[in-house]
């Protein structure tokens, strides 16, 4: 990890995703709130580096308050776009890099700003380069790279991978949430699994928001049709992934959206905790993460289907999916992922 060096002073300046992570808070592991799972372990990690190099690295408030004194600010952004404009005309400030996280369902605006990001950055980092999920048009795409979704941990987290007396039962993890476009959105179908699952009683749900029929994020169809089922199988939030995960065999792993290369922190995280995904997502996930080490749901015609299968399986089985996923974390393919932040800001 290394920025190239001349005789002027350089600084790292990361514009993060929420301003709860301000001054300098997204390389903080100390609020278990804010760090909540190891998510800003990453964060950390690329912070702890770049100092051993003896490189600066702030959150962009600072800079914005004239509190980062480098000659040379090298700017990253996560997905914020208001600051940019003011920053182009910055001699002391380069653009360096443009982090997409979220899929076109959930920030659609981003991929609308293609054509001036790829313009105003080096480069701009998208979870695939070849236009699936968003318009190319007008987007110079010598500037795109693909990103790869930082995670925390090298290797399972042995005190939850090895947790035995499993349910043999699925479990899912996620708020009640709508997508802002239907275009490829997964959401509804992670309700209808849930509901065919529930049917089988065969599932547990854990996540906000799903009692709350009177919020926004509750006013769509997919929702009311499937509420009695959802609130039949609702837990409440959880105050840990992996301690939960760590209580199940199975967890139903989907993607906010089906688009290639797009792979987030879900299938890792039922990796780190030895529980088996039940994968839906990027449809190029066997380029991505090894087939040995989850379920791909596209096989089954049906959700009774599935849960047949599940239902008969083998330890053998059940133990052969979780030595992959725990052989894949100690990978050197894995560690595009672990290593992403610093290849990023080299």
């Amino acid at each position: 990890m290394s920025v190239d060096m001349d005789s002027k002073q350089h600084a790292i300046v990361i514009d993060p995703s929420y301003e709860v992570f301000n001054k300098n808070k997204l390389f903080d592991l100390t609020d278990p709130v804010l760090n909540r799972d190891g998510q800003l372990m990453p964060f950390h990690r690329l912070h702890s580096g770049l100092a051993e190099q003896g490189i600066a690295i702030n959150t962009a408030d600072l800079l914005f308050e004239g509190k980062v004194g480098a000659d040379i600010k090298h700017y990253y952004s996560l997905g914020i776009l208001k600051n940019i404009e003011q920053l182009k005309s910055r001699r002391d400030v380069s653009l360096k890099g443009f982090l997409i996280m979220e899929p076109p369902v959930i920030a659609p605006e981003l991929y609308k700003a293609l054509p001036s990001l790829t313009a105003d950055f080096e480069h701009v980092y998208v979870h695939n380069t070849i236009g699936d999920g968003y318009s190319l048009q007008g987007v110079d795409q010598s500037k795109l790279r693909k990103l790869y979704v930082p995670q925390p941990y090298k290797g399972v987290l042995e005190q939850f991978w090895t947790k035995a007396g499993r349910l043999n039962r699925v479990v899912v993890i996620n708020g009640n949430h709508k997508p802002i476009s239907r275009t490829g959105e997964l959401y509804s179908k992670r309700i209808e699994a849930m509901a065919a699952l529930a049917r089988l009683n065969a599932v547990d749900l854990y996540g906000s928001g799903w009692e709350k029929w009177w919020a926004r994020r509750s006013w769509w169809l997919p929702y009311w049709l499937n509420r009695s089922a959802l609130m039949s199988i609702s837990q409440g939030a959880c105050a840990s992934k992996y301690e939960t995960l760590s209580r199940y065999r199975f967890c139903l792993c989907f993607e906010n959206t089906q688009m290639a290369g797009y792979v987030t922190e879900k299938i890792f995280d039922c990796l780190y905790a030895g529980t088996i995904p039940l994968y839906l997502g990027a449809p190029d996930i066997d380029s991505l993460i090894p087939s040995a080490a989850y379920i791909d749901c596209r096989k089954f015609v049906s959700w009774d289907e599935m849960w047949h299968e599940l239902n008969g399986m083998s330890e053998n089985k059940v133990n052969a999916i979780r030595e992959a996923g725990r052989a894949f974390l100690g990978s050197e393919e894995y560690l595009k992922y672990y290593n992403s932040l610093p290849e990023i800001m080299r």
